[in-house]
């Protein structure tokens, strides 16, 4: 619903005008009622000021995905950049060329904040909530200063990850350098080749231990990346344990009583994680806030070079696990707007993808049974009816109807509308400041508004 970005330089001095663009809601799509309260954006906002998907498609291109450009977020990798993708899946284009292709690249600060935090703090003022440290943007902004009054706008937010970039450059540069460096997929690679034993930043490991961890290469693989050990914990707790066994133990779970979690888990190389030598760790403050010391890593490290059958027992779970998150995976998609994992597109589906992206909306009907791959096939007269409503013939339109009717009802208690609906009513019962109640007002009469016209003849 809303896109920004400011391009800096690599000193990271603003450099022209930020882009600041609201994307219009389709139709056959509810937004998230909570979200909403917190962003204050509402559906008739974009409607009213917004751009279609493809219309934000060719601004992107045009004007921010550039040669060269390092795209740089909060939390962007594992959340934001998936939105990119399928958004630019559904409009035609290709959903991974602009991380990598002419020189382009991305990092994500977020995992820099807990490794400067973990490693070298200095200079920075931490937030803590209720006991426990927390990395929340808008509190570390807080606390250091920057002005950051608009809170989950996304320019405000991007304005605000830009200053805390400065900050940590400022206060630690080499850090900062270091990270920067390191954001490659292949640097990633050799780094881990060349120190199997690191420390690593992940939102994976506890807040109590500053989500950091001297960790363990125990495979690798091009395609899946690095599966790693938290070294703080004594492996053989596992020892004897069959893979079956310890997919169990790798599952998460709240219950009190349940066995040691296994302390495993995967690096991706082309998620830009955070990375260090282990030198850091001579540090006693470093000791104290990673609860770890060399002597308890060299002596987890030792017990597990002895046990060659449990690493490989582990490597056998995270197959299985794959497995079983494929198998699940794919009877849960049966939907082409998702289906994008499902398998890469054929080089002439690409061309072809071109060639649609360029075409007026009278000529798009005719490039439908012309792609080999299914998926598009089913996305071309949704995109067409997304981009370009006003041109549909009489027969989309009827079809369009029939897709949104059985997306947004279909289920009846159970289809989207319905949860939707019920989850406002909620909202409403508990929320009881005159703007919150406004966004929710507005949100019922957008779903009101998009309720499908079916002709029952």
């Amino acid at each position: 619903m809303q896109f920004a970005g400011q391009r800096t330089d690599m000193d990271l001095n603003l450099v022209g005008e930020p882009v600041n663009i609201l994307v219009r809601l389709s139709e056959d799509t509810l937004p998230d009622p909570d979200a909403i309260l917190i962003t204050g954006i509402t559906p008739q906002a974009t409607l009213q000021d917004g751009v279609t998907e493809a219309e934000f498609c060719k601004i992107f291109f045009e004007q921010v995905a550039t040669p060269g450009t390092i795209f740089v977020g909060y939390n962007t990798v594992r959340f934001d950049d998936e939105f990119m993708r399928f958004l630019l899946w559904r409009n035609f284009y290709d959903a991974y060329e602009w991380q990598w292709q002419d020189g382009r690249s991305r990092w994500d600060l977020l995992d820099v904040v807990r490794m400067t935090r973990a490693l070298r703090p200095e200079g920075i003022k931490w937030p803590v909530v209720d006991g426990k440290p927390t990395n929340r943007l808008e509190l570390i902004t807080k606390l250091n200063g920057v002005d950051h009054d608009h809170a989950h706008d996304a320019l405000s937010d991007v304005l605000a990850s830009i200053e805390v970039a400065r900050l940590i450059r400022t206060k630690q540069p080499k850090l900062f350098d270091w990270l920067l460096r390191l954001r490659g997929k292949n640097d990633v690679k050799r780094f881990l080749e060349a120190n199997p034993t690191f420390i690593y930043s992940s939102g994976r490991y506890a807040a109590e231990t500053e989500k950091t961890a001297v960790a363990r290469v125990l495979h690798t693989d091009d395609a899946k990346g690095a599966l790693v050990y938290d070294l703080r914990f004594d492996p053989t707790e596992f020892k004897g344990l069959s893979a079956e066994e310890l997919v169990e133990r790798w599952r998460f779970t709240k219950e009190p009583e349940a066995p040691p979690r296994l302390p495993v888990k995967t690096i991706k190389y082309n998620h830009c994680p955070a990375l260090s030598p282990v030198g850091p760790l001579r540090d006693k403050e470093v000791q104290e806030r990673l609860k770890v010391t060399p002597e308890v890593v060299n002596a987890n490290l030792a017990k597990l070079s002895a046990l060659p059958e449990l690493v490989a027992n582990i490597v056998r779970a995270r197959d299985l696990l794959d497995d079983e998150r494929g198998e699940h995976w794919s009877r849960q998609v049966n939907d082409a707007d998702v289906a994008l994992y499902d398998g890469f597109v054929g080089e002439g589906d690409k061309k072809l993808a071109g060639v649609v992206r360029a075409a007026g909306p009278a000529e798009l009907g005719g490039y439908t049974e012309k792609f080999s791959d299914p998926r598009l096939r089913d996305l071309l007269p949704r995109y067409k009816a997304r981009n370009f409503s006003g041109s549909l013939t009489d027969e989309e339109r009827a079809a369009w109807e029939k897709y949104r009717y059985q997306v947004l009802m279909d289920g009846g208690a159970n289809s989207r509308l319905a949860k939707f609906m019920h989850r406002l009513g909620q909202l409403a019962e508990s929320e009881r400041g005159e703007e919150k109640r406004y966004l929710l007002e507005e949100l019922q009469l957008y779903a009101e508004s998009i309720m499908p016209v079916m002709d029952m003849e």
